[in-house]
């Protein structure tokens, strides 16, 4: 998909990843082209699925949302209706900022946010342990975020 885009894309990117809301004359007097070719670009980008939305960025430490925790877990069945099953349920919980299925010594990583470590515990206790076909986990509890990026690097 890279292969579609030029440099001059790559910037268009660049800056819509720094500020969604840009005006499309302050991109273009960035990225040194006019308005209409930026915005047929955006467009193009768009239509082939490089752009997929725009959104904004809530703090969560302005929310009060300071306790991450990396959860390892392991299922007691990988067959694939009991990974689909696993896949449904735990996009259901709203405190799982990402999961991620994992080639190694367990079978997903999740990244969980909290107010705290009590409500961490009863998320642990009452949504996490009760995906289906969870045999364990173990949880990470992060001390501070060194690198946090919200769009790939160009």
């Amino acid at each position: 998909m890279t292969d579609l885009i030029d440099a001059t894309d790559r910037r268009i990117l660049h800056e819509l990843c720094a500020n969604a809301r840009i005006p499309v004359t302050e991109l273009a007097r960035k990225v040194g082209l006019s308005k209409t070719p930026v915005a047929a670009r955006i467009r193009a980008m768009e239509e082939m699925g490089l752009i997929t939305g725009y959104r904004a960025m809530l703090s969560p430490i302005r929310l009060g949302l300071i306790h991450v925790t990396y959860v390892e877990v392991r299922l007691n069945d990988t067959r694939q209706k009991a990974l689909e099953q696993f896949n449904a349920a735990v996009r259901e919980i709203p405190e799982v900022e990402e999961c991620y299925m994992i080639a190694g010594g367990f079978d997903y990583l999740l990244k969980v946010r909290s107010h705290d470590i009590a409500e961490y515990r009863k998320i642990m206790g009452e949504k996490l342990s009760a995906l289906p076909h969870v045999a364990a986990t173990s949880s990470y509890v992060a001390m501070e975020a060194v690198v946090e990026q919200n769009s790939p690097s160009l």
